[in-house]
């Protein structure tokens, strides 16, 4: 029987995972690049998850849980190798063929910090894998029976202090999808061999209506790009649940977590769409879910939610960037590159799925950004920049500006203790 098998539905599921393991990647690609993202970014887990408080030196125990072909095991064993931190990281998933290509992934890049281990996140409990600091589930609730029951057995799993890094799937921006696997059950039923419902997806999506709604969405490239995986795990997976913002707060909830962090914070801020005042002064009346939740329903373009999550009885970490000792770090964009796109007016742009969002920096940010190297505390920027003629409280207040601008967008984070 595979592993952690619920229902007939995970059957058809776990035969699609043998035939397209997902996401579609070819171990020689690891010579070109580094698959990046969130959740699991190492910088993201230090500040996000842990406050910047948790000392680089201390040996750090992950479980990837669902890794399917590796992206997040592969980016976070590539991160704390090149880093020389300290740990081990677990990778479970049921789908042999998956399991597979991760180690080809694993092996071509030469690490030696990862345990493979075939099973279901649903039968940790059982498995004797221990507790973990960090736990990765990354698409794999909204594929579950019972989201609740998979949240449950991550717990169980998570060692006191630490945290976990989820993503789901969000309904409004993955609009298009759910009506062409409506169509699909239909003309390709889950009962019929991946292979062939696979060549009916693809006459479909050769004859799809200009009116389709799935034509009109560019927030995901599955379809396109993503090879026969791509298109199986988009349109023909037999099970497919998306959460929006307050059913993810929800269910966090009843499992005991509190969000730590939605990425990118400014995504899920109204003020980031709303230029009236009068709107933005009646969205910050709301609570921080139902801001989410505007904000998700305003942009219309979130088709995945990604959450860093802690108990709900654990201390939340309360990082001070003001601080002088704190170590200001880019999170992969470098600072002199970020301060390279600063416009004459004084803006960023970011681009979110399509939709561009300035976001304004002081006259100072470029000089600051320039400095920012993951080594030079803030007091060592300051004094540098004193030696230029900028005075400490004209720092500070520049600073403070461009750590709240740029962190909300998780570009500039902190980095923890050595």
């Amino acid at each position: 029987m595979t592993p952690g098998m619920t229902d007939a539905i995970d059957g058809h599921l776990a035969a699609q995972y043998e035939a397209y393991p997902y996401p579609e990647r070819h171990p020689r690609d690891e010579a070109k690049r580094l698959v990046v993202g969130s959740p699991s970014h190492l910088r993201e887990i230090d500040f996000w998850v842990f406050g910047a408080a948790r000392p680089a030196s201390r040996p750090l125990r992950v479980l990837v849980a669902g890794g399917g072909t590796g992206d997040g095991t592969i980016m976070l064993a590539t991160q704390m190798t090149r880093a020389g931190r300290p740990g081990q990281i677990v990778y479970l998933d049921r789908s042999q063929a998956a399991l597979r290509v991760a180690q080809a992934r694993a092996e071509a890049r030469g690490l030696a910090n990862i345990a493979f281990h075939q099973g279901s996140l649903l039968d940790l409990p059982t498995l004797g894998l221990g507790l973990f600091d960090y736990i990765d589930c990354c698409g794999v609730l909204h594929h579950l029976p019972d989201p609740a029951q998979g949240l449950a057995c991550l717990m169980g799993a998570l060692a006191k202090g630490g945290g976990m890094g989820l993503m789901v799937y969000a309904p409004h921006g993955r609009t298009g999808v759910y009506m062409l696997q409506d169509a699909l059950r239909t003309l390709a039923p889950a009962s019929e061999p991946p292979a062939l419902r696979l060549d009916i997806a693809r006459r479909v999506m050769r004859n799809l209506p200009e009116s389709a709604w799935l034509r009109f969405n560019n927030n995901f490239a599955d379809h396109i790009s993503g090879g026969d995986a791509g298109l199986y795990d988009l349109l023909l997976n037999p099970r497919d649940t998306a959460f929006d913002v307050p059913g993810f707060a929800a269910l966090l909830e009843a499992a005991g977590l509190q969000i730590a962090c939605l990425v990118e914070p400014m995504r899920y801020d109204p003020a980031s769409y709303l230029t009236d005042p009068k709107l933005r002064a009646k969205a910050a009346t709301l609570d921080p879910v139902a801001r989410a939740a505007l904000a998700e329903a305003l942009c219309g373009n979130i088709s995945t939610h990604v959450a860093y999550v802690r108990r709900s009885g654990d201390p939340a970490p309360t990082p001070d960037a003001m601080a002088p000792h704190a170590v200001p770090v880019a999170r992969e964009t470098p600072g002199p590159e970020l301060a390279a796109n600063i416009r004459p007016d004084g803006t960023i742009t970011f681009l979110f799925s399509g939709l561009r969002v300035p976001v304004a920096v002081p006259t100072l940010a470029a000089a600051i950004l320039h400095r920012i190297d993951g080594h030079r505390s803030v007091a060592e920027i300051e004094a540098d920049l004193a030696g230029s003629g900028t005075s400490g409280a004209a720092f500070q207040r520049a600073w403070a500006e461009t750590w709240a601008r740029l962190s909300h967008i998780n570009r500039i984070l902190l980095a923890p203790p050595a």
